[in-house]
């Protein structure tokens, strides 16, 4: 046996005895309840779901909803600010363990990502300056139209190739606002909760929603193959719809309650 056979021998044990020296990954559930720490992934940016009270604390309809679920469970919170472009990447990097953070499910997403059950659902618009004559689709042809990037919205427009739509993308949810604010865009697609945000920043630019996209599904999402932390997120999220205390978020933050089907 030559020189260079034995060294390439002894670097193969070598890597074969690290390997078997590394435990077993535990699950992430596992990991998270010996930790006692859940760090969520949240868009502390889209106000009434996530945003930052007077005091600089963090709040919001998300915000409550991350916030139950780490006390029912014991655990310390982190919350790992994003926006709609990151919040599957911190998963999948491992940066932050599960998603609450407006995360509607489209089958796209479900290719990469587990979800829950729903937590809660968002409406999503069309919302044009209400002094603006736009009623539907052919009226916004050459009238550009703000979206965050990498949102269901920003989606659900780009696949609308036969409506030659003028796309204006933008990183958050935050700058598509603050756009609208002031007078970039006098349209955008987004929640309608969003839509009449813009109005309470600037009241001489009030929107309002004038073309429905879609309802969506909000779900917690997490990274793949994690079924027991998935089996316990369901089961909680049963408890809280039973019990009334994730509506009662949802009904404090956007003024209505949960669809009945998800009440019943």
């Amino acid at each position: 046996m030559t020189n260079k056979t034995l060294l390439g021998a002894a670097a193969a044990l070598c890597c074969l005895a690290v390997i078997a020296a590394t435990p077993a990954s535990a699950d992430l559930l596992d990991d998270v309840m010996k930790a006692k720490k859940i760090r969520i992934s949240t868009d502390l940016a889209i106000p009434p779901s996530g945003m930052m009270d007077t005091t600089m604390k963090p709040t919001g309809s998300d915000v409550e909803v991350a916030q139950l679920l780490a006390k029912d469970w014991g655990l310390e919170l982190e919350f790992i600010q994003t926006t709609g472009a990151t919040r599957i990447p911190n998963v999948l990097t491992g940066k932050a363990d599960i998603i609450i953070s407006t995360l509607s499910v489209t089958p796209d997403r479900a290719k990469v990502i587990d979800f829950t059950k729903r937590y809660a659902t968002l409406q999503s618009d069309v919302g044009c300056l209400k002094s603006s004559t736009v009623k539907d689709w052919p009226d916004l042809k050459d009238k550009p139209i703000g979206v965050s990037r990498g949102t269901t919205q920003d989606t659900t427009l780009s696949n609308m190739k036969d409506k030659d739509l003028k796309i204006a993308r933008y990183d958050d949810d935050a700058t598509m606002v603050t756009a609208a604010v002031s007078g970039q865009v006098d349209c955008v697609a987004s929640s309608a909760t969003i839509i009449n945000q813009i109005g309470v920043k600037n009241p001489s630019r009030v929107f309002e929603s004038r073309i429905p996209l879609a309802t969506f599904d909000l779900a917690i999402g997490l990274k793949k193959g994690e079924q027991p932390l998935m089996d316990k997120l369901n089961a909680w999220i049963t408890e809280n719809v039973k019990n009334g205390k994730l509506n009662a978020i949802y009904k404090k933050f956007h003024g209505v309650d949960l669809p009945p089907d998800m009440r019943s």
